[in-house]
C-alpha cells in the first residue's frame, strides 16, 4: 500500500510541473500584458511604467520569471494583486470558504438525487422508471449551467419571490435560514449536471452488481430483496461511485466559475472572472495552479481510496 501511494505521488509531481509550465505560458501568451491598464492611462508616465516593470520582474527573461514564480508558489509567496496590491494568497483564502460551502452542498444534493435515480433505474431496466430517469439525466447533462441558473432566478426569485436571486447573505443578516435561502439555487444548479452523470454511472454500476454470483446466492438463500439490494448490491456498486464522486468534486471548482458568476456568489469562481476582466495575471495564475493541484490530488486520493477498499485491486 505504501509503495502504491509513493508511486502515485511521484507521478503527480511531473504532472504538476507540466501544468505550471502550461499555466505560465498561457498567461504570458495572452494579448496585452499585466501593465496594459497603465498604458491606457494618459496620466501615467512611461518612466513610471518602466519602474513598475522592473519592480515586478517583467524585464527579465521568461525562463527566469518562470523559475522565480514557481519558487514563490511552492513556499506560499504568490505575489500581489495588480488591482488592489493585496497578497494573492490572502485574497484566495478569503474566497475559499464560500466556494467550499457551495461545492459541499452541491455534492450532497447531487448524491441524494443520483442515488435513487441510479438504483431504481438499474432495478427496473426498460420500464417507465428507467426511461424517466434516462430522460431526466440526459436533460441535466445537456442543459447549459448558466441557462438553468437564469431560469431558476426568473421563476423562484422574480416570479414567485421565494428565494433571493444572488449573493451569499442579505445585508446585515447572517443567520442560518437566510444563508440557506441564498445557497439553494446555486447548489442545485451546480449539482444538476453531476447528479445526471452520477445517476447514469450508478445505474451501470448497480446493474453490474445485481448480476454477480453472490447476489444470486443471497437471493437463493431467501434473504429479503430489500436487504439484498440496499445492503449487498449497493455496497459494491458504491465503491467505484465514491471514487468518481471524489474526482468530480475537484472538477466542480471549474463549474463553480459560471455558477458563482450567475448568482454573484463571493467565491473563487467570481474572483477568477473579476481577475480575468481586469487582467490581474497574478490572481489568474494562482487560481489556475490551485484548482489544477486540487484536481490532481483529489484524483490521487480517489486512487488510494479505491486501492485501500477493493481487495481485488490490491491483489493485482
Amino acid at each position: 500500500m505504501l509503495g502504491f501511494v509513493v508511486r502515485r505521488v511521484l507521478q503527480a509531481v511531473p504532472l504538476l510541473l507540466l501544468i505550471s509550465v502550461l499555466v505560465f505560458a498561457l498567461i504570458h501568451a495572452a494579448p496585452g500584458g499585466p501593465l496594459e491598464m497603465y498604458l491606457a492611462n494618459p496620466n501615467v508616465r512611461p518612466e513610471d511604467i518602466e519602474r513598475l516593470r522592473v519592480a515586478l520582474g517583467l524585464d527579465r527573461p521568461i525562463a527566469e520569471q518562470y523559475v522565480a514564480w514557481l519558487k514563490g508558489f511552492i513556499v506560499g509567496e504568490w505575489g500581489y494583486s495588480f488591482t488592489d496590491g493585496r497578497p494573492v494568497l490572502q485574497r484566495l483564502l478569503e474566497r475559499l470558504p464560500a466556494t467550499l460551502e457551495l461545492i459541499a452542498s452541491a455534492v450532497v444534493v447531487a448524491a441524494l438525487v443520483a442515488l435513487p435515480l441510479g438504483v431504481f433505474g438499474a432495478l427496473r431496466k426498460g420500464g417507465w422508471v428507467d426511461h424517466t430517469t434516462t430522460v431526466v439525466s440526459f436533460a441535466g447533462i445537456s442543459l447549459p449551467v448558466f441557462w438553468v441558473g437564469l431560469l431558476l432566478q426568473l421563476v423562484f426569485a422574480v416570479a414567485l419571490g421565494w428565494l433571493p436571486s444572488s449573493g451569499r447573505a442579505s445585508f446585515g443578516d447572517g443567520n442560518l435560514p437566510d444563508r440557506l435561502s441564498h445557497l439553494i439555487m446555486p447548489a442545485v444548479v451546480l449539482a444538476a449536471v453531476h447528479a445526471a452523470a452520477w445517476s447514469r454511472f450508478l445505474r451501470s454500476s448497480m446493474g453490474t452488481a445485481v448480476q454477480q454470483r453472490f447476489i444470486l446466492a443471497a437471493r437463493a438463500r431467501g434473504i429479503q430483496e430489500r436487504r439484498v439490494v440496499w445492503w449487498h448490491a449497493l455496497r459494491n456498486a458504491l465503491l467505484p461511485f465514491v471514487t468518481v464522486l471524489m474526482m468530480d468534486a475537484a472538477i466542480m471548482v471549474t463549474g463553480a466559475v459560471i455558477t458563482e458568476s450567475v448568482f454573484a456568489w463571493p467565491g473563487l469562481g467570481s474572483l477568477f472572472t473579476e481577475a480575468l476582466a481586469r487582467r490581474d495575471y497574478t490572481v489568474l495564475m494562482a487560481f489556475l495552479m490551485m484548482t489544477s493541484a486540487a484536481v490532481v490530488f483529489l484524483n490521487l486520493a480517489a486512487d488510494v481510496f479505491y486501492h485501500a477498499l477493493d481487495p481485488r485491486v490490491r491483489v493485482r
